[in-house]
């Protein structure tokens, strides 16, 4: 079986290659729906170093999709099930560090290729079922979900058991969802947003409270926080984060920044501060992200404001088409229909 893998070459620039899947030992999948990331964007652009480039380029982009099995020779999966493949791939097993965290895991569209395949070949332990009734558009950036759900699970070991009040620093996708998750698994405790865009802190109703950076509410305190900003905006962010947060608080930094971010260690220490980090996840993120779906409906219905546009692509150019019209969106995500 020949296959046709879609690499960038260089930034801008996508190339044709033909590869082997390994029929014998992995699922055979199709995709049906992917999603671009903003780290997908950072290569497409050329927004990463020369070096980054030099040694993880070429390769196929994506690492959120939703696909149907074609052929399963283990016999774990049935011909035509809707399942989504966990990007994270690793080499090792270790009984304390998870295996987004271990540094030989290799993950796929980051030096090694994603998604934009005609066809995935996948081990079957790398796979997930989307549950019957998830729309398997959203099930597309079920990885971008599951980066949240990891990130709550390692707030709930770290933090204490006082959780009236939880903020959100982010008014984008990433804030968004894992607002989402906090409210599902936190009915009780208030949620509160924190952003820099009016229109995008509209989406959050379903939060306690959505307010921009700038105006605050006058006494108001959170227990805990997360940092869902990133770049440049996150040395204000933490800086408010330390200004509003209650004593022994837990701070989950989930905003990627290429800079080093100034962080008031002095209060972090006075207040006895957690600050944890939090970064990809694994195979029990993406069944939990799963459970939580088919579990809420609502969330669901939330989740489609992030549907933006739905390209179909039959041809490279339309490739192309896509990740341009992906530059310019600030909030949502593009999502890809396979029809190659």
């Amino acid at each position: 079986m020949i296959n046709t893998v879609y690499r960038l070459i260089a930034p801008g620039m996508i190339d044709v290659a033909c590869t082997e899947p390994d029929i014998k030992n992995n699922v055979i999948l199709r995709p049906l729906y992917l999603s671009i990331c903003k780290a997908d964007q950072r290569y497409y652009l050329g927004n990463r170093s020369r070096e980054v480039l030099k040694a993880k380029l070429p390769m196929a982009l994506i690492h959120e999709c939703c696909a149907k099995v074609v052929f399963d020779p283990t016999g774990n999966f049935r011909s035509g099930e809707i399942v989504v493949p966990v990007p994270n791939m690793p080499m090792e097993e270790d009984d304390v560090i998870a295996e987004n965290y271990l540094t030989t895991s290799r993950f796929c569209s980051s030096g090694y290729d994603g998604f934009l395949r005609d066809y995935i070949d996948m081990p079957p332990d790398r796979l997930v079922r989307v549950p019957d009734g998830v729309d398997p558009r959203i099930a597309s950036f079920a990885e971008l979900i599951s980066v949240a759900v990891h990130a709550v699970r390692r707030f709930e070991r770290f933090s204490h058991s006082r959780k009236n009040s939880i903020g959100i620093w982010g008014d984008g996708n990433v804030g968004f969802i894992t607002a989402l998750i906090l409210k599902a698994l936190y009915p009780e405790t208030k949620l509160y947003i924190f952003g820099t865009v009016y229109e995008k802190l509209g989406y959050f109703s379903f939060a306690d409270g959505a307010y921009h950076v700038d105006h605050v509410p006058e006494g108001l305190k959170i227990d805990h926080a997360f940092e869902c900003v990133g770049g440049e905006g996150s040395r204000f962010a933490l800086a408010q984060i330390i200004d509003l947060i209650n004593p022994e608080g837990t701070v989950g930094l989930m905003g990627v920044s290429e800079r080093f971010v100034d962080i008031n260690t002095r209060m972090v220490l006075e207040r006895g501060l957690c600050l944890f980090g939090s970064s990809r996840s694994g195979v029990s993120d993406f069944q939990k992200t799963m459970d939580i779906l088919a579990e809420n409906p609502k969330i669901s219905a939330y989740l489609e404001n992030l549907i933006g546009t739905v390209a179909e692509i039959k041809s490279i150019a339309d490739i192309h088409s896509a990740f341009a019209q992906d530059i310019s969106r600030n909030f949502g995500k593009t999502v890809l229909k396979w029809d190659k």
